[in-house]
């Protein structure tokens, strides 16, 4: 797979999804993710269809500038927009604990949970992060309470030490979803788990 790579974040084939780079075109189905309460259960708001268009818009300058930003993930057989999973580097008003970082990170339509659809997506990305990019570890954070997600780091091998939890910046920390977790993956922990 690797020898089909262009540029930073390539288009391409797993054994079911297709990975690529967004396009002004996503912009409907991003609203119509990003509104769905299920999606949206661990956010401490729900975005309108003027910051989802803003977001699109921050995320395909990102894309432009880093290489890749959470790149879009699709069905291979049908074409359907399933969601997002990759990299990407963190852009808040205020910094991360972790940061300077690379994250992991994805968001899909419900109807593609538990199907190990993140997990084939993520680890692609992550090959993609230590062999390409060359990057040293690889971070993950979400609410404490989203469990379905956290799952899906330790699936990957990824490590949660307490000891790095953190409240989100610029939340109020009464709010219920203002503690994170992190969890971290280094590249030797990569492929030792690779090589068995």
């Amino acid at each position: 797979m690797i020898e089909t790579l262009v540029e930073k974040c390539p288009r391409v084939e797993t054994e079911r999804l297709v990975l690529r780079k967004w396009e002004e075109r996503d912009l409907d189905e991003y609203i119509r993710l990003s509104s769905d309460p299920r999606v949206t259960e661990y956010y401490r708001s729900t975005p309108s269809s003027e910051v989802c268009e803003a977001a699109l818009q921050s995320t395909l300058k990102s894309q432009e500038e880093n290489g890749f930003c959470f790149p879009v993930v699709e069905d291979k057989q049908s074409g359907a927009f399933l969601g997002f999973c990759g990299l990407s580097i963190p852009d808040y008003s205020d910094l991360l604990p972790c940061e300077p970082c690379v994250e992991i990170g994805w968001q899909l339509f419900p109807e593609a949970w538990g199907k190990g659809i993140a997990g084939e997506a993520a680890r692609f990305w992550l090959s993609f992060g230590f062999d390409t990019l060359q990057l040293d570890e690889v971070v993950a954070f979400t609410v404490v309470q989203n469990h379905r997600s956290r799952r899906v780091m330790e699936k990957l091998g990824m490590v949660h030490d307490p000891a790095d939890d953190f409240d989100f910046p610029g939340t109020d920390p009464k709010h219920p979803l203002c503690r994170n977790v992190l969890y971290r993956l280094s590249k030797k922990r990569f492929l030792e788990q690779l090589n068995g």
